[in-house]
């Protein structure tokens, strides 16, 4: 698995359409009434990777085993979704397992489809999807507060720390301030906003390319804190029909696009949330796997399997250009091209690995 992501916003902003494309299905019920998505949907798109068919190629692998994004389309919030509005803060909850949060905004106008808060204007909707999050992690962290406070009393010193952060983070919060933005550490809170976000402004056909004066609001306001994509659902849904990947450039070019919606929101979410890919390649299979960047060799190792990582003794690594170049592992061996690195070695982008552990 490489990532998932959850995808939220208000009603009719085109998330389940958006869903539908990205996940090449017909999986999400895309209609023109609010809460169309009652039970989240989810799906899973293979990320595309030509290095690793490269691999493969050169290591007549029988078998190829890509990474894959998750992306769960979850029903639109409303004001009010933070204390049981619309369809409640079941749907919060869903948000809290996925690694990142994509916000589909309206960017579009159009009179058959109605807007929940009858108006277009992107800046409000984030607002009001984002001040739902915040009330939401308000209430998680009121909790957490008391609990903190009754260990504080007994002087246990990691619960004295957390609990003045767990307040500084709350002041934030009533402040206007995601915990992603508070400078601490989160993770130990598990809290909505700590998520990172990215944004796709769902624009019209003729806006895909350059933007509009919507899009260019939101990237004008939030695109120094998170990516702003510009994304057109209707686009991405004929995109999907089009499995020939030079018909699929093809039309790409004719529209003055350079990738397609799906390959942006990979390319997005692996920079957001800071992950590389490493491969095991052999005769039987070339396998993608995604690692957080900065992970350690024995790590890496572990998402394999956790004995990999418990026994580790060393990896033998190989760049993937060598390996193209000369032809698999074992002209790379005898190039003098392979390394052995020990457990403190940091992966790399593309490393070929090959770890030896102890059982």
């Amino acid at each position: 698995m490489g990532f998932n992501c959850g995808i939220v916003g208000l009603p009719n902003v085109g998330k389940s359409t958006l869903f539908n494309a990205l996940t090449q299905s017909a999986a999400a019920d895309a209609q023109n009434y609010p809460f169309c998505t009652i039970e989240p949907n989810t799906g899973r798109v293979v990320v595309p990777d030509a290095t690793l068919h490269k691999l493969a190629e050169v290591a007549k692998s029988q078998k190829i085993i890509p990474t894959q994004l998750e992306i769960v389309d979850i029903a639109g919030l409303v004001k009010g979704a933070s204390t049981g509005e619309g369809l409640g803060n079941k749907f919060l909850g869903n948000i809290l397992s996925t690694d990142a949060i994509i916000h589909v905004v309206r960017c579009f106008e159009n009179e058959d489809i109605v807007h929940v808060n009858g108006r277009i204007d992107p800046l409000s909707d984030i607002d009001t999807i984002e001040t739902e999050l915040m009330l939401a992690d308000i209430e998680s962290l009121d909790k957490q507060i008391k609990n903190l406070e009754k260990k504080a009393h007994g002087l246990d010193k990691i619960a004295i720390k957390q609990l003045e952060e767990a307040k500084q983070i709350r002041e934030g919060l009533a402040r206007s301030i995601p915990a992603r933005s508070s400078g601490f550490n989160t993770s130990v809170f598990n809290l909505l906003t700590a998520k990172p976000v990215i944004y796709i402004c769902n624009v019209d056909e003729a806006s895909a390319a350059t933007g509009n004066k919507y899009s260019d609001a939101v990237r004008e306001k939030f695109g120094n804190y998170a990516p702003v994509l510009v994304i057109s659902s209707k686009i991405e849904m004929e995109i999907a029909q089009i499995v020939d990947t030079k018909e699929r450039k093809m039309f790409l070019d004719d529209l003055g696009l350079k990738e397609s919606g799906l390959d942006q929101v990979i390319r997005t979410g692996y920079d957001t949330l800071g992950l590389q890919t490493f491969y095991t390649v052999g005769p039987k299979e070339a396998h993608a796997w995604t690692i957080c960047k900065g992970m350690t060799a024995p790590q890496a190792a572990g998402k394999i399997h956790t004995d990999f990582e418990k026994g580790f003794i060393r990896a033998e690594i190989i760049s993937p250009v060598d390996f193209i170049e000369f032809g698999g592992e074992v002209a790379v061996k005898e190039a003098g091209k392979m390394r052995l690195v020990g457990k403190e070695y940091i992966m790399q982008e593309g490393d070929i690995c090959h770890f030896l552990f102890n059982n």
